[in-house]
């Protein structure tokens, strides 16, 4: 399971994001935050997140 950036609460092994809901709104703002999850989202479904990982 991976953990939270900054509060270190467990999140899903298939976010895309590297922190939680509570500290992503935090730190971004709702609106803000949204947008970045949706972009992420938009991105790991074109595979731009896995350009550089090795297998």
């Amino acid at each position: 399971m991976k953990k939270c950036i900054y509060c270190k609460n467990g999140i899903s092994e298939n976010s895309v994001i590297d922190f939680c809901e509570l500290c992503g709104k935090k730190a971004f703002g709702e609106k803000l935050f949204h947008a970045i999850v949706q972009n992420m989202k938009e991105a790991n479904d074109r595979g731009d997140l896995e350009q550089g990982r090795i297998i």
